[in-house]
């Protein structure tokens, strides 16, 4: 009888699946779904051993020798293997435990397929454009990375209290840079591995909405083989890329074969930035899953920090 039922239950999958299986390809050839499009869904890993920005070191040049990149990955292959063979590490009572290790981080140990110096594409020195004046003068940010008082809740980054995304753009950072993409005829998902967020984007033309979204309020359409997507009226600031809640956010992803999703973005706001500029990010397939993100399981880092600032300004007061 249970065999019987697995049999069941495989048939009822596979006829499930059925409307969006495509066709055997050739090793280069770009998948497409039964409408046409190139294909999307899946799991896209966005880890990069190339910088955001270029690092002044490599002046104007704008990609790599075979030989440094190859050096750069070598060494990030290396690294990883000194963390999985290195014993715990030991901190006093009492002393500073620092922040993760290098057990917890994952850049990756591949640079972007065309060996560039850096994300940022445009301008043309690779980083981004110089920032208008007030927003050279606006103050820095609190939370445990920053230098602000700490006075109440919001005084916590995003990311302290567990609701930042990796996905307003697409940015690879220390772990976590993984996506996963859910396609049909007339909208694109995304789901974000950190911190669990998820885009829904509507293919059909419909114009932006007036109300401001946490994620912003996302369009979508095809251009030949890219998908363009529009996104603006956000709700709060694009922390990772400095960008502020008046920015307007264009993104494009290309299937460029079937292990790699080209993916483009423009950031424009003249609040921030003098002019808009660009980044370009390799997305690799990826045959594992997407985790759960379970960040404020048993975290009590921002009750803790709150209540540390409290102890800190009763010793001022003290006199200690």
């Amino acid at each position: 009888m249970q065999a019987l039922l697995r049999r069941v239950a495989v048939g009822l999958a596979v006829a499930c699946l059925g409307p969006v299986v495509v066709s055997a390809q050739s090793p280069t050839e770009v998948p497409r779904t039964p409408w046409g499009m190139p294909q999307l869904d899946g799991v896209w890993d966005f880890r990069t051993l190339t910088p955001f920005e270029r690092p002044e070191e490599y002046g104007d040049r704008a990609f790599l020798t075979e030989e440094e990149a190859a050096a750069l990955e070598q060494g990030a292959v290396g690294r990883n293997q000194a963390a999985d063979e290195a014993p715990a590490q030991r901190t006093e009572a009492g002393g500073s435990i620092g922040a993760y290790n290098q057990f917890w981080m994952d850049f990756g140990t591949k640079v972007v397929e065309e060996r560039r110096t850096s994300l940022v594409i445009d301008p043309a020195n690779g980083r981004r454009p110089p920032m208008m004046p007030e927003a050279r003068n606006r103050g820095g940010g609190g939370g445990s990375f920053g230098t602000a008082p700490l006075e109440q809740i919001e005084d916590l980054s995003f990311f302290d209290r567990c609701i930042g995304t990796m996905g307003l753009p697409i940015y690879p950072t220390a772990y976590n840079n993984n996506i996963q993409l859910f396609q049909t005829p007339d909208h694109v998902v995304m789901f974000i591995e950190m911190m669990n967020d998820i885009r829904v984007i509507p293919l059909d033309r419909r114009p932006h909405g007036e109300v401001r979204q946490w994620m912003g309020d996302s369009r979508g359409h095809w251009e030949g083989n890219t998908l363009v997507v529009e996104t603006t009226h956000f709700d709060r600031r694009l922390t990772l890329v400095g960008a502020s809640r008046n920015a307007r956010l264009v993104e494009r992803f290309t299937r460029v074969s079937p292990e790699i999703l080209a993916y483009e973005y423009t950031v424009e706001d003249s609040t921030v930035w003098e002019r808009p500029w660009t980044a370009l990010q390799s997305l690799r397939k990826s045959d594992a899953p997407v985790f759960e993100y379970a960040c404020h399981e048993g975290n009590y880092a921002a009750a803790n920090m709150l209540a540390g600032a409290r102890m800190d300004e009763s010793a001022a007061r003290a006199g200690r």
